[in-house]
């Protein structure tokens, strides 16, 4: 018997806008019934990334493991696709009755926040490691232009990084939010940019409000098997700390990213810096599920 057939699949929306937009995500529950070719399965039929949940063996110091899938291949982290495995799990009744889980995944162990639980304002965040910072070679910088698309002028002086909490980005400044959104990618040339860049995905942005630090951006990933992302959780996690390495956010106060606006689906990504006294150690990365 075909074990996808048993297995229930839930989707939803993680970084919403009013209920509305953000990115999709299928989650599966239960899924140590299912081999990885059937995850993977299921992945491409959906279109989008999946999240797999595994329950963890009895007495493990993790209460579940995530494997995560986008439609070409296996991912070592998924922000969006944790909290919405988050979300659903809590919504299902199966999270431990405490505030705070611990979740395997391949890149690494995360802590998953739970605020307001059991109540439909439940907010889920998930916690990602100080990022790291790598300056782009300038000669670099006309290619990323032509790759993009991006016209004379809309460029920012601002140093473009790879920046990384769980893989990393390739973070292009640009002017403004109108910049952003008039970038016209060449999707052919992506993938071979991003291997030559050691990058996982461009992530172009701007500012929209540095006092209340709201910016916007876009994701083109390597090689997902889909052209652009509405929501990137991950990337967003990079963004802050490139943000926080250029000066341009205060570590104390919430980063507000959008994303997704060019594709009609508009997100909303937030970033808070965790700290230990005056330093940074990490950051935990939230959103609005709609499901």
């Amino acid at each position: 018997m075909d074990s996808t057939h048993a297995t229930a699949l839930h989707v939803v929306s993680v970084f919403a806008v009013d209920g509305r937009g953000g990115n999709e995500a299928t989650i599966a529950v239960d899924a140590e019934r299912l081999s990885t070719g059937e995850m993977q399965r299921i992945t491409r039929d959906a279109g989008h990334e999946c999240g797999f949940v595994v329950a963890a063996p009895a007495g493990a110091a993790i209460d579940a493991t995530l494997r995560f899938f986008v439609p070409a291949h296996e991912m070592e982290m998924c922000g969006h696709a944790t909290i919405g495995a988050l979300w659903v799990l809590h919504r299902l009744g199966r999270l431990p009755p405490r505030d705070r889980v611990v979740i395997s995944t391949l890149s690494g162990l995360v802590t998953g926040r739970i605020g307001q639980r059991g109540t439909p304002a439940v907010r889920i965040a998930i916690s990602q490691p100080t990022g790291t910072i790598s300056r782009v070679p300038e000669p670099y910088a006309p290619q990323i232009a032509a790759v993009l698309g991006i016209a004379p002028g809309d460029l920012a002086t601002v140093p473009i990084v790879n920046a990384a909490t769980s893989r990393a980005k390739t973070l292009v400044p640009l002017t403004s939010a109108d910049a952003v959104h008039r970038l016209q990618p060449d999707f052919a040339r992506i993938e071979a940019l991003c291997d030559a860049l050691g990058s996982t995905g461009l992530y172009p942005y701007a500012p929209v409000d540095l006092e209340h630090q709201i910016f916007e951006a876009r994701q083109f990933p390597k090689a997902s098997g889909y052209p652009e992302d509405p929501a990137t959780g991950i990337a967003a996690s990079a963004l802050a700390f490139g943000l926080l390495e250029h000066g341009l956010v205060r570590p104390g106060e919430a980063i507000s990213i959008y994303q997704g606006r060019a594709m009609g689906r508009l997100s909303r990504i937030q970033v808070a810096f965790q700290q230990t006294a005056a330093t940074v150690s990490g950051c935990w990365v939230t959103g609005d599920v709609a499901g």
